[in-house]
């Protein structure tokens, strides 16, 4: 058993879950476990880094080389 909650939903959207729930033959609240679960991995770290990454895939990645120089001194032999 999982954690309840009380929400407020616009009267059309609420209907429109319920038809959908009853089409599907699961009870709204697992509807809802889905919609929210989808919508939470749609927007997680991996999504946001895939978008970031299309975003700057075109852009010029150049360090000049002293500041390039002065990071690896200042990280020296660490293990990562």
């Amino acid at each position: 058993m999982g954690m309840k909650t009380a929400i407020s939903l616009p009267d059309d959207l609420f209907r429109r879950a319920d038809e959908l729930a009853r089409r599907l033959g699961i009870p709204r609240s697992q509807l809802y476990a889905r919609a929210l679960s989808e919508f939470l991995d749609a927007h997680g770290p991996a999504q946001v880094t895939a978008a970031l990454n299309d975003v700057y895939a075109d852009a010029e990645s150049v360090l000049d080389t002293e500041i390039a120089a002065a990071q690896t001194a200042a990280v020296g032999e660490a293990d990562w």
